[in-house]
């Protein structure tokens, strides 16, 4: 990132470019600029990679996403690569007890109208990424990270690493929970470490044991702890993560890790559990991050959307659905302002910031249920084998039947 002051930004020299720049190019970015383009606005992305890599692990997409793919032309590449999970299979991770099975699949389908999805990280956003340039309204420059933004004149400059200056009618900063563009012009404050940590990999499904060959998402209930694993890759992988309290923060998203690593976290677990983590030779670890205070969402010509502006906990599988929900949103809001791009952002922010804090409340609750230990874990699972799955799964209408507003 450069250091040149903003104040001292000359921009007579940038090229001007159609339209908006969305800074990222990961999910919610690609997703933004597909959304922009079916209201017939023009973007340029500007990734700070060379080439997209093949980071990330497994994604759980709930209707409220699989939706919008199909809105965007993304899902009829998925399509072929997603799962749709049967079910929610709860499991008690000391003894491997069956704790409640809940619906996804079809009854998901029926109650929402959209399918639940399992899928590679990587497999959506090449759906996402093979749309986007099949879309002549959009552009993708690799290799610039976006390092300074200047909102001068009715126009937005922003700055590559090299000194490259591009500028367009408004910009939306969609480069993640470590965002170089929030601190500097949103606030929310630096990222705290929450005291957990998340290890993913993915493995062949040969290399899974023959009694976890099950079209479901699997979720392991422990102490501090927490496994999710499910299919991936057309039925072909497995993906997992599991969540463990930690007191030593890794540096990045993608920490490589050994299998000592995780079998000093899993001795206490059940053998079938503790056998499936053992299979893997690599894991990739990141640190669980939250923001001291909320963001702004909207600064003049300049929005933050995902990650950048709302960091969510993983415990509702709903951080990159809100990256989808937010690039539908503000695409919505943009054509509804067409030249103004600064009441478009507020509105944008007014429509988005009650949803995405319900979302992160409901997060942080439902990491609490899960890694409950003694006698509040004992009513935890007490509950979960009365509860009705249908009634269990109709406290979510609200998360999965969510439609952008105006929709039918």
């Amino acid at each position: 990132m450069t250091s040149e002051p903003l104040d001292q930004l000359e921009t007579r020299d940038a090229a001007a470019l159609d339209g908006v720049l969305i800074a990222g190019g990961g999910i919610g970015g690609l997703a933004t600029a597909l959304a922009l383009s079916k209201r017939g606005i023009a973007s340029t992305v500007l990734e700070r990679r060379w080439v997209f890599g093949d980071d990330g692990a497994g994604i759980q997409i709930g209707p409220n996403g699989t939706r919008i793919l199909e809105q965007l032309g993304a899902a009829p590449f998925l399509r072929a690569r997603a799962m749709t999970p049967d079910a929610l299979r709860v499991l008690d991770a000391a003894n491997a007890s069956e704790l409640a099975t809940f619906p996804l699949g079809r009854w998901m389908a029926s109650r929402h109208g959209a399918p639940y999805w399992v899928a590679h990280r990587r497999d959506v956003h090449s759906a996402l990424y093979s749309a986007a340039e099949r879309e002549p309204l959009i552009t993708i420059k690799m290799g610039f990270g976006v390092g300074v933004v200047r909102d001068k004149e009715k126009r937005v400059f922003a700055q590559g690493p090299d000194g490259e200056l591009v500028s367009g009618e408004a910009l939306i900063a969609a480069d993640g929970a470590w965002s170089a563009l929030r601190l500097r012009t949103f606030g929310g404050g630096l990222p705290n470490f929450t005291g957990k940590t998340a290890a993913r990999t993915v493995i062949p499904i040969d290399d899974v044991p023959e009694a976890l060959h099950r079209t479901e998402v699997h979720l392991w209930l422990g102490p501090d702890v927490h496994v999710v694993h499910y299919p991936v890759s057309s039925g072909h992988a497995v993906a997992i993560v599991a969540i463990f309290n930690d007191t030593r923060i890794a540096n990045d998203w993608s920490t490589p890790r050994d299998r000592s690593w995780i079998a000093a976290r899993t001795q206490g677990f059940a053998p079938p559990l503790r056998d499936l983590l053992a299979r893997p030779e690599q894991w990739r670890s990141w640190p669980l991050l939250a923001l001291p205070k909320r963001p702004k969402f909207a600064v003049g010509r300049t929005a933050l959307l995902g990650d950048a502006a709302h960091p969510v906990l993983p415990f509702l599988a709903q951080g990159g659905v809100m990256a989808l929900e937010d690039a539908v949103v503000i695409a919505n809001a943009l054509a509804a302002h067409p030249g103004d791009p600064a009441r478009a952002f507020k509105s944008y922010e007014k429509q988005r910031r009650a949803r995405v804090g319900r979302v992160a409340r409901a997060s942080r609750m439902n990491g609490r249920i899960y890694h409950l230990a003694g006698p509040l874990a004992a009513a935890r699972n007490y509950a979960l084998a009365r509860i009705t799955p249908e009634r269990f799964m109709g406290r979510f209408d609200w998360l999965y039947g969510w439609k952008p507003p105006g929709s039918a």
